[in-house]
């Protein structure tokens, strides 16, 4: 937990964060039931693994009424579920939406131009979700689904690290952009097969997130995935990102939904064996160019 009493007299995230200031109107508070309990709305913004343990510190404070939204990405590694099923799990039935889209933190807090979107089933708290959050440099979209927000986010963190073990093995830009494709095709499919529309994953929360994550260095997943194709061992790999790297534990989430489901996803497939079962990342290429050939749209 980061220190409170060094977040409010700098008046910013000095480890994470430290060229964008706080707003003013910003409190930094350390007593939830204090902050939460008149609260209308709450945002949540935590990796998956304390999604849970922080939506239920929620439940003992916050009202009924109250909404709640989360811009976590990925499935919940033990259950396989979404976070939008973890969130009806513990807090039960209310109005919920979730933030995700191409953003770096850094280039938010910078003020540069950045849009993302919200889903929610609740149509006017996605709506006024997104007039809240937007702002000159800021621009929202509203949608409904869900699911396929959410699978975009739990993906494309995967593919990402692909795309960065291809390129530290020094491949280049024709296989980033096919491991993009294809990874997008992988992502279509395990969100149909949850029940997501596939026009979803040709916006901002899938291709455009899968993009981003898989070409900009800011992205963690794509540095550590340059890590291990330089050579580098998980460990150091890990060590080196000195952040959570959310596409490790997705991997084996992904793994074991697609498995569950009977969803064909090669490059996430490989991305798991090398992360979790030791498979070497050339043995990864030789699998996946000695595919059979198929249909593009297959």
């Amino acid at each position: 937990m980061f220190p409170i009493l060094a977040m409010r007299q700098a008046r910013r995230n000095l480890r994470y964060l430290p060229g964008a200031e706080f707003p003013s109107g910003l409190v930094v508070a350390s007593d939830l039931a204090a902050v939460c309990g008149e609260a209308r709305d709450v945002l949540v913004a935590v990796p998956s693994h304390a999604f849970r343990e922080t939506l239920a510190l929620l439940g003992t404070v916050l009202r009924p009424e109250t909404r709640v939204a989360w811009a976590t990405k990925g499935f919940e590694l033990h259950t396989g579920l979404l976070p939008h099923q973890v969130a009806r799990d513990v807090l039960g039935p209310r109005a919920t939406a979730v933030l995700s889209g191409p953003t770096f933190a850094r280039e938010v807090g910078a003020g540069l131009p950045t849009a993302m979107a919200v889903a929610s089933r609740d149509a006017a708290f996605g709506t006024e979700l997104a007039q809240a959050i937007s702002g000159p440099n800021f621009r929202v979209y509203t949608q409904t689904d869900i699911v396929g927000v959410e699978v975009g986010g739990a993906v494309k963190n995967v593919i990402s690290i692909g795309s960065g073990i291809a390129d530290g093995m020094g491949f280049g830009a024709n296989t980033r952009v096919a491991l993009i494709t294809r990874g997008l095709a992988e992502m279509m499919r395990l969100g149909a097969a949850l029940g997501g529309v596939r026009d979803t994953f040709m916006g901002l929360a899938g291709l455009g997130d899968l993009v981003l994550t898989c070409t900009d260095d800011q992205s963690r997943n794509r540095r550590f995935g340059m890590a291990l194709g330089s050579g580098r061992s998980l460990g150091d790999a890990t060590s080196g990102i000195d952040q959570v790297v959310e596409g490790v534990p997705a991997a084996c989430a992904v793994h074991e939904v697609a498995a569950q489901r009977g969803v064909d996803m090669p490059i996430c497939g490989e991305v798991y064996r090398i992360l979790h079962e030791g498979s070497p990342v050339r043995a990864a290429v030789q699998a996946l160019m000695g595919r059979e050939i198929r249909a593009e749209s297959d």
